[in-house]
């Protein structure tokens, strides 16, 4: 009889603790700390839980963003792949998002991305010509020629036309922006006051797609 009371007595307190977890309030809620995407965008790989950044060269916040994301990213497991893609709402951002795809079809993102958002900022040199682009992917060791070929190619304008349905799909309306598995947009502002906080709900989002949640 006392063994049955323990027992009885030891399933009510594992189920207690049970449902006080369970009602237990998400720590981030939909609609206050993030979106749902309206109609889910398909990701490139659907064994990996895809998380894309949607910047532009020329922002401040996106420039002040690079180091915090760096670290992040370095830092992600296995079963996450990072994507950037260029946001673009006027011509100036279009030709930032060439610069982009032109670096990854060059295969010199490493060297390009950090250089361009630090030419703007630092040097005040916006990159708003084709000259002026030249000159920076040739100073970073890219052949004039190499440069010509890539920078009017049909695969980086169609990467940029890709980028700019991207960002229509997700429903940015400012940068800098993550979207997690295509299916949740997060920015900064309201009740997500810092970079810092958009990052912390990624990871939380990462783990609901993860839970398929």
């Amino acid at each position: 009889m006392k063994l049955m009371t323990k027992t009885l007595l030891l399933f009510a307190l594992v189920m207690g603790i049970s449902a006080t977890t369970s009602a237990q309030p998400s720590l981030y809620v939909e609609g206050t700390h993030y979106d749902v995407i309206a109609n889910p965008v398909r990701t490139a790989d659907p064994n990996k839980v895809e998380v894309t950044e949607i910047f532009w060269y020329g922002c401040p916040h996106c420039f002040a963003f690079e180091p915090l994301i760096n670290s992040w990213e370095e830092k992600l497991p296995s079963d996450v792949a990072f994507v950037r893609s260029p946001g673009m709402w006027n011509a100036t951002m279009e030709m930032h998002a060439q610069i982009y795809y032109a670096a990854e079809a060059l295969g010199v993102t490493a060297d390009v991305h950090d250089v361009a958002f630090d030419e703007i900022h630092n040097r005040r040199n916006y990159l708003q010509t084709d000259d002026a682009i030249k000159t920076l992917f040739v100073r970073e060791g890219v052949a004039e020629d190499d440069f010509d070929r890539a920078w009017k190619s049909f695969s980086v304008s169609s990467a940029v036309k890709r980028a700019s349905t991207r960002m229509r799909d997700y429903g940015v309306r400012g940068v800098p922006s993550m979207a997690v598995n295509g299916k949740y947009l997060v920015s900064v502002g309201g009740n997500v006051p810092t970079q810092t906080e958009m990052l912390k709900i990624v990871d939380f989002l990462m783990q609901k797609e993860r839970n398929g949640s």
